[in-house]
């Protein structure tokens, strides 16, 4: 921090509005213009507000500090904040940029109390020390940071729009293979070309978690076990929970539950790598009954129609194109992901040369 700056507790140059601030649980809450702030967002829009002022909303949830998320903010005009924001009025000698730019940058973990319900409560909001150079130059400061984050915000738009395009290249050349019916393909119900077969019984209470074999659920790895009922390539497909109808293929000695399906006769020839990659393409999911636990059934994906080549050679093909391009996805998540971390650190540099007067 330059000499010439000040520290100031935040109780000094600011006012807290907490005693104003107001919850309303969903039930009562009436549907309007005017935003309904939580922790560190909009939660709901309502028909009254409390404030009609720009002021700054710190997060009271103090799970939320250091996980990377905005837990100050400024809001503006009219609207209404529940009692999971504190809510602060800054004096005519600090900028409200300031003190948000400031608080998001800080490592404020240290000041969280409690276990169960960690929070940031007023008292220690109230002690946090504000770095305090004078008006003109907090402006000054201000403005080349909100350029700088600007800049920094649209790389990471970029990059993360990067990864989304990444994503969607194999389902396009997913959709492009699985759409085609030329040549010797074949069409045929889901229910004629394979038996599945679910797994059995095994609660988390029964597992063994210091035996040598994963336990297979719904949706992978749901705990060990020390024996195993199904061994070798085998296909499995999750029956039950948010995620069921994913699909994989594994190639050891595992315990499958009844949470899950395994592939338990072949009317037809496959590749087993082909087959995982087309009854994924289908979505399995969509097949699932809804209710509290959504579940997929032999009955309710018997009459999903496949479309696959008769020769198991061009089935193998398809599946190492489709491999290779996985691969070569990975590589470049990786690479834009790396990227999205040097951004981060990027912005986390130029708040330090800020607040410590180099900016």
């Amino acid at each position: 921090m330059k000499n010439e700056w000040s520290y100031k507790k935040l109780e000094e140059v600011c006012d807290i509005l907490d005693s104003l601030r107001k919850p309303i649980s969903k039930k009562n809450r009436k549907a309007g213009p005017y935003p309904y702030y939580g922790a560190s967002k909009i939660v709901d829009w309502i028909d009254d507000y409390i404030f009609n002022e720009k002021l700054v909303l710190v997060g009271e949830d103090g799970a939320k500090w250091g996980s990377g998320e905005n837990s100050s903010f400024i809001a503006d005009g009219k609207y209404w904040v529940n009692n999971h924001a504190h809510v602060i009025r800054p004096k005519a000698i600090i900028l409200h940029e300031w003190i948000t730019y400031y608080l998001n940058f800080s490592d404020l973990n240290y000041l969280v109390t409690g276990v169960t319900v960690p929070k940031l409560n007023q008292a220690k909001l109230k002690s946090i020390n504000l770095p305090l150079p004078d008006i003109s130059e907090q402006k000054s400061i201000v403005e080349k940071l909100d350029f700088c984050m600007e800049q920094i915000d649209k790389a990471i738009q970029n990059v993360e729009q990067n990864i989304k395009n990444a994503e969607k290249l194999l389902k396009s050349q997913l959709n492009e293979i699985f759409s085609q019916k030329a040549g010797e393909w074949i069409e045929e119900k889901l229910g004629n070309c394979l038996k599945l077969k679910s797994g059995e019984g095994l609660t988390s209470k029964n597992m063994n978690q210091n035996g040598n074999y994963d336990v297979y659920g719904g949706n992978g790895v749901v705990g060990k076990h020390d024996m195993f009922n199904m061994q070798g390539s085998q296909v499995i497909i999750g029956r039950v929970g948010a995620h069921c109808g994913n699909v994989r293929i594994v190639n050891e000695k595992i315990w499958l539950t009844d949470n899950a399906f395994k592939v338990s006769e072949f009317f037809y020839d496959f590749d087993k790598l082909f087959l995982t990659y087309l009854l994924n393409f289908k979505n399995l999911r969509n097949f699932a009954r809804q209710s509290a636990q959504p579940v997929i059934s032999n009955s309710s994906m018997k009459d999903v129609t496949l479309c696959f080549p008769k020769n198991i050679e061009l089935q193998k093909s398809i599946a190492s194109q489709f491999e290779e391009l996985k691969s070569k996805i990975k590589v470049l998540e990786f690479r834009y992901r790396q990227e999205l971390i040097a951004l981060d650190d990027l912005k986390k540099s130029i708040l330090e040369k800020a607040f410590n007067g180099e900016l």
